[in-house]
């Protein structure tokens, strides 16, 4: 990292790594150009980074493996029944209503659509929704905010439908939010629903909860570019595009197994452990 090189610089550049390797005398002259060449044989991009969380629940492992046993229709070393089922739910809170300061204008030859920049706030939803992820079916609502009772509306809404209350069981995949933590979360649901079984994902393990990648197609092909008129408007469109999803999308391929988690944990430990090595 160049803070070890005593450089005042976050990450390399080309230009500073050629830069570098003239002033500690590695060679007497040497181009950007052959740097870049250099280190894209080797598939090394020191000028680009991207977020981590390294994963710091002790119980990771176990926690994550029952939802990637879940997606495998496997509970506990048992294969589900026919007759049961796995709900992945979440909240996609504050969504805004953007009412745009000029019309937007539409694309034309050799020019995109033209979205204005300034807008006035029209209010929020919070989205919650729940994905059947071996059948493709939604469910979803928008609230003014996202909380407890919001959520408790959710599992109604999909608990009262067939089949999931006459169901044997319905396993529901959920975060650490504050709607839906901790045993508590567990033993109010459950009274209501007995057939209901919550799963908590480990913290800070999004990723493992398949209705984010519903909730990213959502981004990309309802809420970008953002110009709606009144929260209404806004509700109409998300509860449409979950009617008009449902009718052609098929459940999401999903291979990541715990085989992969077991492979991922060891190269994170070895990546923790490689300074202290050194």
């Amino acid at each position: 990292m160049p803070a070890a090189q005593q450089r005042p610089l976050s990450r390399w550049s080309v230009a500073d790594l050629s830069r570098y390797a003239k002033e500690c005398g590695l060679v007497a002259t040497i181009s950007d150009s052959t740097i870049w060449r250099w280190l894209n044989e080797d598939a090394i991009r020191p000028w680009q980074f991207r977020s981590w969380i390294f994963p710091r629940d002790p119980d990771f492992l176990q926690k994550a493996g029952l939802i990637l046993d879940l997606y495998e229709r496997v509970w506990q070393g048992q294969p589900l029944k026919d007759d049961e089922f796995v709900v992945s739910a979440d909240e996609k809170t504050s969504i805004q209503a953007r009412r745009r300061r000029h019309a937007t204008y539409p694309p034309q030859p050799g020019s995109a659509m033209k979205v204005e920049h300034e807008y006035t706030r029209c209010g929020a939803w919070a989205y919650l929704a729940a994905l059947d992820v071996h059948r493709a079916k939604l469910f979803g609502r928008c609230e003014r905010k996202s909380g407890i009772a919001p959520f408790d509306r959710l599992v109604a809404q999909v608990m009262a439908e067939f089949p999931y209350k006459d169901a044997s069981r319905v396993f529901w995949i959920v975060d650490n939010g504050s709607a839906h933590r901790g045993q508590r979360s567990i033993l109010r649901l459950q009274k209501r629903y007995p057939n209901l079984v919550l799963v908590h994902g480990p913290v800070h393990a999004s990723w493992l909860n398949q209705i984010e990648i519903y909730f990213s197609i959502v981004q990309r092909k309802v809420l970008t570019p953002n110009d709606f008129h009144s929260l209404q408007e806004l509700e109409k469109r998300l509860l449409g595009f979950q009617c008009y999803y449902e009718q052609i999308a098929k459940p999401f391929e999903w291979k990541f197994t715990r085989r992969d988690l077991n492979m991922l944990l060891n190269k994170i430990q070895k990546q923790v452990l490689m300074p202290e090595a050194a």
